[in-house]
């Protein structure tokens, strides 16, 4: 039996990536689906590039019940921003990941013999079966982000002496360098020009 997912099953959840599935009633077989955008209730990414807390996530997902629990499939998507790893302007870009992560029910097979950290629960809130997949998707977006992103694939930097960025520098961008071994000549034959 299929039935659309709305506002309600997001009801009493301090998060919309909440969802409460009381209606599948732990019959195999039984679905949701949901197709709608709801604000990302935190920042999701790594370190330089990350979906911004309150950007719209596009979910569209099947939740359907089976012997162990729930099985959650479908996919995510949002914009990313951040900046790039090698002269640090502003990027942006999309992000799609494709979910699937099993829920077991409490006191099934599968929750007695897996660790905690190897399988989420199905957990009750406020007397209702719910899933909380804000962690999955935080685990999937990370894996999916680049760790060192680009503004372009072949992005020179930042100049090591002045910190400028060397796509937008003049052509031949450089900065003499004195050897510091041989520093206090240089200063020598300085004194000795004016003579």
């Amino acid at each position: 039996m299929a039935t659309h997912a709305n506002a309600a099953a997001h009801q009493g959840s301090r998060t919309p990536l909440v969802f409460d599935i009381s209606r599948l009633g732990r019959r195999p077989g039984s679905m949701l689906t949901v197709s709608e955008t709801v604000s990302a209730p935190s920042r999701i990414g790594l370190e330089l590039i990350g979906i911004a807390e309150g950007a719209p996530l596009e979910l569209d997902l099947r939740i359907e019940s089976v012997s162990e629990g729930v099985l959650v499939t479908g996919t995510v998507a949002a914009e990313t921003s951040g900046e790039c790893a090698r002269c640090l302007t502003g990027v942006t870009g999309h992000v799609e990941i494709e979910l699937t992560e099993l829920f077991a029910y409490p006191d099934s097979a599968t929750d007695e013999t897996t660790d905690a950290d190897e399988v989420a629960r199905v957990s009750e809130l406020g007397g209702a079966d719910t899933i909380d997949l804000e962690q999955p998707i935080i685990d999937a977006v990370g894996l999916a982000l680049p760790f060192a992103p680009l503004c372009e694939p072949d992005c020179p930097g930042l100049c090591p002496e002045c910190g400028v960025a060397l796509a937008t520098a003049e052509p031949g961008h450089h900065h003499e360098q004195i050897d510091p071994r041989w520093a206090k000549l240089a200063g020598m034959f300085d004194e000795g020009a004016g003579d």
